[in-house]
Order: C-alpha cells, then structure tokens, then sequence
C-alpha cells in the first residue's frame, strides 16, 4: 500500500513509499523544484524527475547521455527518433526525449511492472507522448526489436544497486548493435570504483562490437579515486566528440570525455565479458548513498 504520511515534508509535500517487487521504492520531493520528485529504490538512487520541466535531468549520468541524444543521434534539431530503453525507473530519459524530440516513438522495458504501476500512479507521463513501457527482462524485450529500428539503445539496468552481468556480454551488445539502424547510438550506465576492473571489462566489451566508442564520467572516477557512473557511447559510424566533450566540460558536474587510443589505452588489456564469463557490477561502498 502506498504511504502518504511520508517523513520529511518538504514544501508541503511528503515523501511516496511502496512495496515494489525489487524493494522499496520511495519518491523524495526536491526541495528545489515545486514538482521535482527522486525515486530511489532501497535507498539507492534511481531517476529524477520535474513534472514541470522534463527537460531537467537532475543526476549527472543521465544529463552525459542526454547530449548525447541531442547531438549524437538524428542530430537535427527536435527530429524525432525511435528509442528504446532498457531499464525505465521514472522514466527521466524518455520524459526528456519526448520533450525535446515531439513525435518520438519509444519503448521502455522494465522487469518490475509493480514499479511501473508506482511509477504511473504518482509521476503519470502524457499518454500522447507515444512512450510504452513493456514488463519484461531488459535482454527478453531487446529481442523483440525489429532488426535496424531503434535510433538509439540506452541500457540503464539496475539489480539493487549492481547491473546484471547478462546486460554487459559481447552476446548482449551483438543483440543491440542488431537491434540499431546504421548511424544509431547505444548509451550504457556503468557504475565502478578502484581499481576500475568492471568498467575496464565492459569497454573492452563495447570496442569488440562497435568500432566508435568512447567514455564519459567524473575525472575522479575515471582516475579510479572514487566509486561512481560512467557512460558509455556506441556507435558503428564515427562519434561527434568534439561537441560531446565540449558539453561534458560545461555541466554543472564536469566529466572527462576517453576515446580512441587513449580509450583502448585505458582498458590496461582487460578481456571482453561474454555469457559465460560475465558477472554483476560490483556493489557500492557502504555509505555511498547516504
């Protein structure tokens, strides 16, 4: 049942609990933003999201890939595109697509459909902005695009707070390099700390399907000082990474922007992950959200 009595009242709103299938999922009012709401799921964070102003993506991560569909994809100005999104939470991304590409045709896959139903109820998105959310496993539904549909992929996949090792395989990215048209974009959310062995793994696995990659994330991430989020860009034609960089050192949280030899440098001969060999994400810190 959905608690409304909520903790922490904030601008006259309460913070939204409920019991979803992977755990317990809470909606957070932003204090900064009269109707900007954070979901978390057992304490870790997983979307941002202002009704008001979709556009406004509030993690980092999620702002790196949102140049990315500006610039890297159909890079018309307001051109829509046809997404796919492995991993919906509160559906920031897809918000923000349908708002700054009108007409964009997107399919959202999320495996908690009780989450989605959470979701629906309290963060209800426009029903004409031609967003479907399927209730699938992420790797199940990818399966079911039709070969060369999506512009772009974006995988976004969280078990707790670890990615499941069956969404970072040389299988898995063979599947969504099948599922992309000839100049689309694949996107990824990767999470690591020192000594950075995971995120090293999963770019050697990206570069063994497509011949354009490169990787975004904090400087301290990068260095292996920190845990955190990196993002990772794919694409079998060549990368805009002048513009892209560019952006990444003009946010708010600037990141450092790897590719090529410089890329291939950094994987230190780290072997790409196949159905056989790949395991989760590592987890995170103790106290990492708090």
């Amino acid at each position: 049942m959905t608690s409304r009595s909520g903790q922490r009242q904030r601008g006259g709103r309460a913070a939204v609990t409920e019991r979803v299938a992977g755990g317990l999922a809470r909606l957070e009012p932003d204090p900064d933003r009269p109707r900007g709401w954070t979901l978390t799921l057992d304490g870790a964070p997983q979307s941002a999201v202002d009704l008001a102003d979709p556009t406004h993506l509030g993690f980092a991560y999620q702002r790196r890939i949102g140049h990315a569909a500006d610039v890297a994809v159909a890079p018309a100005p307001g051109r829509p595109l046809r997404a796919v999104h492995l991993g919906g939470g509160a559906l920031s991304l897809p918000r923000y697509v349908a708002a700054t590409r009108p007409r964009s045709t997107q399919q959202v896959v999320e495996v908690d459909r009780e989450l989605t139903a959470f979701v629906r109820r309290a963060l209800p998105w426009d029903a004409g902005q031609r967003i479907r959310v399927r209730g699938a496993d992420a790797r199940a539904g990818l399966a079911k695009v039709p070969d060369g549909w999506a512009d772009l992929v974006v995988t976004d996949v969280f078990d707790g707070a670890r990615t499941p090792a069956h969404l970072g395989t040389v299988e898995f990215l063979a599947d969504v390099r099948r599922a992309l048209a000839p100049d689309g974009l694949y996107a990824v959310n990767v999470t690591d700390g020192p000594p950075l062995a995971h995120l090293r793994a999963q770019i050697a696995t990206v570069l063994a399907v497509f011949p354009e990659v490169c990787v975004t994330a904090d400087p301290a991430v990068l260095r292996g000082r920190r845990f955190g989020n990196a993002v990772l860009l794919a694409a079998a034609r060549p990368l805009p990474v002048a513009e892209l960089t560019r952006r990444a050192a003009a946010d708010p949280h600037p990141a450092r922007l790897e590719h090529g030899r410089a890329l291939a440098d950094f994987t230190g001969g780290a072997r790409p992950a196949t159905d056989a060999t790949a395991r989760p994400s590592p987890p995170p810190p103790p106290g990492t959200f708090a």
